[in-house]
């Protein structure tokens, strides 16, 4: 690995945390006060719930494209999203947060580890490592500013 590589790999990990352009994850999720968590706002198609759920389950799947042989996608939408906008008890949220968290990490440091990025991922199909990372940060800032948009139509 390059000295080019290595700088890459590491812009790569940040960006899956970084605030730069806009609020990080954990900022969008912890402005939003608990009694918020499960409304929709109106004319708005989630609620932050929904949208936290949601974020945790699709960059867990994609973690595991990346990382399992015997991967299986889950069935759209049902695996992908939270049956209820309501978290189902007080603790889910704090739960969904850290497992977000963890498995952000977990995938920086697989990042780290993978000497090419723009290999195809060998059970994939022709799908690349940077394909689904970049996946990850496109779909997780999607949904920040969507989480930042709910808490703000929600009055928080």
């Amino acid at each position: 690995m390059t000295a080019n590589d290595d700088a890459f790999h590491q812009h790569l990990s940040r960006a899956l945390g970084w605030g730069e352009a806009h609020l990080t994850f954990e900022d969008a999720v912890t402005s939003i006060p608990a009694r918020f968590r499960g409304k929709r706002p109106r004319g708005f198609g989630h609620s932050p719930w929904e949208l936290l759920e949601h974020i945790r389950l699709a960059q867990r799947d994609l973690f595991e494209f990346c990382t399992n042989p015997d991967y299986i996608a889950g069935e759209w939408p049902d695996d992908y999203w939270p049956k209820s906008p309501v978290p189902p008890s007080a603790s889910s949220w704090k739960k969904s947060l850290a497992a977000v968290i963890a498995d952000r990490k977990a995938l920086e440091d697989f990042i780290a580890h993978v000497p090419d990025l723009t290999a195809a991922i060998p059970h994939a199909k022709g799908k690349s490592y940077l394909r689904s990372i970049l996946l990850v940060l496109d779909h997780t800032s999607y949904h920040v500013g969507q989480l930042v948009m709910a808490g703000k139509l929600l009055g928080s």
